[in-house]
This record gives C-alpha cells, structure tokens and sequence, in this order.
C-alpha cells in the first residue's frame, strides 16, 4: 500500500508505532521496523545522549529498515540534553524523528540540515497548521480517544480527521483508537495517509513491558480508562487503577487549588515501577480506550500481516461490493 507517508518515510506499510515512554526501546522499534512500518524509540527514555546512542546503535543491529527517535520537548527548570539528544540522533543515521510538546522551530533547521524529517504530533487542527507553517515534514493528528495527552479541545477522530484533511496541505497520520485493519481504512477514508499506534503496540510479543502491563490491557475495554490532570489543563489519558482513583479524590476535594505537587506521587516516576517491574496500582500510565479492541497477544509482524491484510480485504472486498 502506498500512501505520501510511505513514500515520504520509505517504508511498506503506512503504520507507524507510537513513542511510548518505556516501550519505545530498540526491540519494540526494529520489530515494527522489519514488519515494514515505522519503529520509534522513545528518546526522554533514555534521558542522555549516551545512552540514546546506545540505544540507537542497538537498533540499528536489529534492522536494517528506516526507525524514527521520538522527542518530546518539555517546559522544565532543568531540560534534558536536547541538543546532545538531537547529536545522537545525527550520529545514529536516523532519518525521522516524531516530536511532541512545545513548538519544535527551534531544532527544526538543524534536523532539516542533516536530512531528517519531522513528524510533530498534534491534538487540534490549529496546532497542525502551525507544525505545518513551521515547516515540518508531516503531523500526527490525535484524536481525544489517544492514550496520553489528548489536549484540551475533547474532539473525537471522526471530526479532527476531515478536519485536517480539509485544511492541511502536508502529510498526516491518524492516532488514537487505531488498533486494526478497520482503523486504517478508516483513517484513509477521512483523509490521512496512514496511522500511528501506541497502546496496541504494547500487547505484542516485543514490547519489553512486564507481562502484567499486557494482561492488564488485555482485561481492560473501552470503559476503563480516565482522565486525570484536566484541573491542571494538563489532561492525560489513563488506564484506571487504586493510585487513579486516589489521584482522582484529590482533584475532586482539591478543586482549582490542585498543583503538581499535590498528585506528584500518583504521576511522577511511574512508568519505570509500572512497565518494567510490573506494579500496576503504583501510579497512573497512559492508555487508550482502544483498550477494549485488544484481545490478543501477537507478535509484531503477526499484527501488522493481519492489520495490511484486513484493510486489503475491506477495500477490495467489502467496500467495492457496495
């Protein structure tokens, strides 16, 4: 299947795997990478450019085929080595990266030099047209049912992908809620040019989680994530557990006198207690509802034949005896 994205990324199939904190390492990436899409690696995973390199190095042994680094840029009295990370990244040979955050401009003339395209991951369709007037090569367009940071807006992919499909002259993707064939037929049937997956990604025989992250996702459906930190119009999407509903009293007891500090202990440094040691209640971890449309553990390459074959099967089948 060719789409802009592929052309662009030089790669098979249009489906890129999300940049997850603590998923996004070598062995997730390469899989997704040699079973023709995109792979990421999570680069504030790794925190330093050291082990970044190390990272990416690994990677490269691992596939031959093109992976991307996924930087998120942070406000913070004390950044991470974003320009030591961006050297990494240089050095490595990678040739995309997938930014979120804050507005990218600043590092976009340096990876532009060096020939790397850039995917910034967007959550309405005003921040896609500034990624787009900035310069990047493409955007991830994140519909309010994504695990993670959905914004502020609340708009469902059914109206935030004609949206920018109507407005955007640039490449996009479609994430959150993307899990099978069906989610990129119908992303490419409201305008995108292939999908980004996050959660699902997880449920693989690749992801380096603890198996209790995968069983947990495995339980859940699409009722059981929550938003939290919306008080602090820094709204993330969770899977729930004992530390959300904790998390949860305080903004409802707290009301608009919450700070950081008063969840601090629900939300920071989790992701390494959760993914690699497999303690689910210690904190809050995002999660998508397509949750509910997981039900099954499958390698990476057995996910990405099976999604490639059923959109195929839509379009050919489906679709053209309508």
């Amino acid at each position: 299947m060719k789409t802009r994205i592929t052309e662009m990324l030089e790669i098979e199939h249009p489906i890129i795997q999300g940049g997850m904190h603590y998923v996004g390492l070598a062995e997730l990436a390469s899989a997704v990478s040699n079973a023709g899409g995109l792979g990421i690696i999570t680069g504030l995973t790794q925190g330093t450019p050291e082990k970044l390199t190390a990272e990416i190095n690994k990677c490269n042994d691992m596939t031959d085929k093109p992976f991307g680094v996924n930087l998120t840029f942070l406000p913070s009295l004390t950044p991470p080595d974003y320009p030591g990370l961006i050297e990494s990244i240089i050095k490595g040979g990678v040739k995309v990266v997938e930014t979120a955050g804050s507005n990218p401009a600043k590092w976009l003339p340096l990876l532009k030099e060096h020939g790397i395209k850039v995917i910034h991951k967007c959550c309405s369709v005003r921040h896609a047209l500034k990624a787009e007037s900035i310069g990047c090569d493409a955007v991830s367009v994140d519909g309010f049912e994504c695990g993670g940071h959905p914004g502020e807006d609340d708009v469902p992919n059914f109206i935030l992908l004609p949206r920018a499909a109507d407005e955007l002259s640039i490449p996009f993707v479609a994430s959150g809620g993307m899990a099978d064939g069906r989610s990129l037929v119908a992303s490419l049937a409201m305008g995108a040019d292939g999908m980004n997956m996050g959660t699902r990604f997880v449920v693989t025989k690749e992801a380096p989680v603890h198996e209790n992250v995968k069983e947990a996702i495995l339980k859940a459906t699409e009722l059981d994530t929550r938003l939290v930190m919306r008080p602090l119009r820094n709204t993330e999407r969770v899977l729930n557990n004992a530390a959300v509903e904790k998390l949860l009293e305080k903004e409802k007891s707290l009301g608009s006198d919450i700070s950081f500090q008063d969840i601090a202990e629900e939300v920071a440094g989790v992701y390494p207690k959760v993914m690699q040691n497999g303690d689910m209640d210690s904190g809050a971890w995002s999660c998508g509802m397509v949750a509910g449309l997981i039900n099954s553990n499958p390698t990476v390459k057995e996910l990405i034949d099976s999604i490639m074959d059923e959109a195929n099967t839509i379009i050919n089948k489906r679709l053209s005896h309508l």
